[in-house]
């Protein structure tokens, strides 16, 4: 068992672990099967998760934990994550991309590369200064190599003033391993400043 070096999607929501508070607002932009949903919802006992999916399915599903489980805190959102500007209006400490397609759905719906980068390009927006953004990219499914190369090359343009932008990829894994990119926005970054400035 490995305890450093660990799945992307481990590593994501340890990251994301250590930045929020339990009253913080959080976005689950790609609900699936609900792992990064319900472990938000575990940690924001007084906040709030905003979970997006654009396949019914995977809200219908959600849906039943929700009831099992009493949770109060979770606003499922059944739309595509590009339009996340139309839902969530309070600024996520959090937001949590888990690319590709449902595990176990349909392999010919996936994540797009221009909708993920609308999406992407918009939660920067909206995040709040010293939250983070994960995306736990996938490239071995058809279009997700394509999705991969236009996020590496978004990421590498934004403001370091503004962003610190970590990717860590396995060196002894296949190419086509899944893997991280994690997204800090400045805690001391001003907007209404920043747009006065520019």
């Amino acid at each position: 068992m490995y305890r450093i070096v660990l799945k992307a999607t481990r590593m994501a929501q340890d990251i994301v672990k250590k930045v929020i508070d339990e009253t913080d607002i959080a976005v689950d932009a790609t609900l699936g099967n609900g792992n990064d949903t319900l472990f938000l919802s575990n940690l924001l006992h007084r906040g709030k998760v905003y979970a997006f999916d654009i396949q019914t399915i995977a809200i219908e599903k959600f849906k039943k934990t929700i009831h099992e489980r009493n949770i109060k805190n979770v606003i499922l959102i059944n739309d595509g994550h590009e339009n996340i500007l139309n839902y969530v209006m309070e600024a996520p400490k959090a937001i949590m991309f888990n690319l590709g397609y449902l595990p176990g759905g349909d392999e010919k719906i996936i994540t797009r590369p221009d909708t993920t980068l609308k999406a992407l390009s918009d939660s920067l927006k909206i995040l709040k200064p010293g939250g983070v953004i994960t995306l736990v990219v996938y490239t071995g499914h058809l279009g997700g190599a394509e999705e991969g190369l236009l996020i590496d090359e978004f990421i590498k343009k934004l403001d370091p003033k503004i962003y610190s932008v970590m990717q860590i990829k396995f060196a002894n894994r296949d190419e086509r391993a899944p893997y991280l990119i994690v997204i800090e926005k400045n805690d001391s970054y001003n907007e209404d400043k920043h747009n006065i400035l520019c």
